[in-house]
């Protein structure tokens, strides 16, 4: 088990460090304290590496980048209607970043910080814990809330990352990385790459991708991947409906021993499963490093954000997603790499 560290560059004055994390089996991730960033996730096979997420090598293509490529999304992951709600008989307004709402924890959340770090070394395990505290002058949410996201890798190939924030006011914590994955053999799109989901139902959304409320049954459609499907063949089935990516918000049960998703190549390489704690994971279809427009071009990354549904401080029924006050809320995201073959 080996850590490293250098310093990946400047932003916005400050110096971004990146650690570097690998097993006995060659696996690493490497991490950036900017935006809390897993910048990459690999394995070696017999002597080559292959990238299981899709990255940048250009620190300063992870500053703004629109897509959030691979970054800590936070306090709270996906949409908030009208960029308001309601808390302990006040009403909370937010930044509207994406007018009406607000999105992705506003536009001085989680992923536009330069986190602190420490590390530490076992083993059988090396850690990365980013640590930083807001305050409701910067990002609107009630409260001043520490936040530690800690990146964990083993040697048996699992990259575990924990989430655990306290705050001094009840406010709202549902955060994630915005992790982008392509796990074929050259990454140059995704008619390879199978998607299995543990979900029966998703989120309908209007127009601005606001959750109406409405679960909608999976079976017989272009979005039911409880049975392992490409996503080339999932989009051709959405297609036939005038829907050319996914963007979705899908249901699914939370378990620390089955996959809330998977994704594999189908040559039958490799796969990773992805563990959570929550009940949501959104899906998103998307060319995160190139400039093309969506209906002109083969996606070459899917987007797996594990977090509870989006939108829940207004749906009763989409999870409790209020982070009381001097209170501990620790969840969990996990990536199992799976070798295939040989």
């Amino acid at each position: 088990m080996q850590i490293t560290q250098e310093v990946a560059g400047e932003l916005h004055h400050q110096t971004v460090t990146k650690y570097v994390l690998t097993n006995d089996q060659g696996t690493r991730a490497a991490i950036l304290t900017w935006g809390a960033t897993l910048q990459e996730f690999s394995a070696l096979e017999d002597g080559q590496r292959h990238q299981l997420i899709v990255q940048e090598q250009d620190l300063a293509a992870y500053d703004h980048n629109p897509y959030y490529l691979c970054q800590a999304l936070g306090r709270v992951a996906g949409r908030i209607a009208g960029a308001q709600f309601d808390l302990n008989g006040r009403t909370v307004h937010l930044d509207p970043n994406e007018a009406p709402n607000a999105s992705h924890g506003g536009p001085h959340g989680f992923t536009f910080v330069n986190w602190a770090a420490t590390t530490q070394q076992t083993a059988t395990a090396v850690s990365v814990q980013l640590t930083h505290t807001t305050t409701e002058a910067a990002d609107k949410y009630p409260g001043t809330m520490a936040t530690t996201i800690t990146y964990t890798l083993t040697n048996d190939n699992q990259l575990t990352i924990t989430f655990t924030a306290k705050s001094d006011a009840p406010t709202l914590f549902n955060p994630t990385i915005h992790t982008y994955f392509n796990v074929t053999d050259d990454q140059h799109d995704l008619k390879n790459q199978w998607l299995q989901l543990n979900s029966t139902h998703r989120l309908a959304l209007d127009q601005a991708k606001i959750p109406t409320g409405e679960k909608v049954a999976l079976a017989g459609t272009g979005f039911d991947f409880q049975t392992p499907q490409t996503i080339q063949e999932g989009l051709a089935k959405l297609r036939k409906h005038g829907i050319v990516e996914y963007d979705d918000a899908f249901e699914v049960t939370p378990s620390a021993t089955t996959p809330i998703a998977t994704v594999g190549d189908t040559t039958g390489h490799r796969e990773v499963r992805v563990y959570s704690d929550r009940n949501a994971v959104v899906v998103f279809t998307a060319n995160p490093t190139d400039s093309k427009r969506a209906d002109q071009r083969d996606y070459n990354a899917l987007a797996l954000e594990a977090q509870t549904l989006p939108d829940a401080i207004h749906h009763a029924d989409f999870g409790d997603v209020v982070l009381p006050a001097n209170q501990s809320v620790t969840h969990t995201i996990r990536y199992q790499y799976v070798r295939q073959s040989n």
